[in-house]
């Protein structure tokens, strides 16, 4: 079946070793311009949208924060937050433990201090963060009455275990910890995926096609039940070895174009012959 539709998570997926979208990548997903290609990440919007600037897809969607948030330009198509009172209390557990805690909602990105976790990620993302402690900006949400679209904890691998326990104990119908590496754990409302958020993009953009259709790119954790419900299902060499087997296909290292190298050569060569 024809692809008509190709989403692909970010990082450790579609960018190279320097975090930067290759020449060739960029080649690639241009050549191919008739086919809508969609950005489904962890990531805020501002970190998302120079990469859609650089691909001139900006006119397109962007699935952010795991599924929790969708948007067009300035227009929200999709919006699922974590309650509250369930975010502050994973802030106080970090804030006990000494776990980097940031906060997003939308286009907002708060952290306590520009310490090493936030300098990091500002650096990896291109966004810079506002500085604000983390129960003034939950009482200023809980005033605007808005929760978290993402939680971003990061620290020592054995103290994110600890707050894996935690969530796992108290909050685990409520939210859902993706551990993106053994030192960041990603927390998003449990009822949301790119799964769900690609099901819903389609239902109210592109009507006319079905996941049978869709080819998508992924690596991790949270790109597994993506992979397993499109038609074409491409894990990264790099990927962990659940997104792997949860794949129908592979392709090469993300550092080595491995996108770019699948689409050409399934896409760019078939449409050529």
């Amino acid at each position: 079946m024809q692809t008509q539709l190709i989403c692909s998570d970010i990082d450790g997926t579609l960018l190279n070793k320097e975090r930067e979208l290759s020449e060739r990548t960029k080649s690639v997903i241009k050549e191919l311009s008739h086919i809508p290609f969609i950005l489904i990440s962890s990531r805020m919007p501002q970190a998302m949208e120079h990469l859609q600037d650089e691909l001139d897809i900006s006119h397109l969607p962007l699935i952010c924060y795991n599924g929790g948030y969708m948007v067009q330009g300035e227009q929200v198509l999709q919006s699922t937050e974590i309650n509250i009172e369930t975010s502050k209390s994973v802030a106080e557990f970090c804030l006990h433990s000494r776990v980097h805690c940031s906060l997003y909602h939308g286009r907002e990105w708060y952290v306590e201090e520009m310490d090493y976790w936030a300098k990091r990620e500002s650096h990896n993302t291109k966004v810079d963060p506002e500085l604000q402690s983390v129960r003034k900006t939950l009482e200023t949400w809980e005033d605007q009455g808005k929760g978290a679209h993402k939680i971003m904890c990061m620290g020592e691998p054995n103290v994110l275990d600890q707050l894996v326990d935690f969530i796992n104990n108290y909050y685990k119908d409520e939210i859902i910890g993706y551990r993106s590496k053994p030192t960041y754990l990603e927390i998003s409302p449990r009822q949301i995926s790119k799964k769900t958020a690609l099901e819903t993009l389609m239902s109210l953009e592109y009507p006319e096609i079905d996941l049978e259709q869709v080819m998508a790119f992924g690596d991790n954790h949270n790109d597994i039940d993506m992979l397993r419900s499109v038609g074409i299902g491409v894990a990264v060499e790099n990927g962990i070895a659940e997104a792997r087997e949860a794949a129908s296909f592979q392709t090469t290292c993300n550092i080595d174009d491995g996108v770019a190298d699948f689409m050409e050569k399934n896409l760019v060569l078939s449409e050529a012959i």
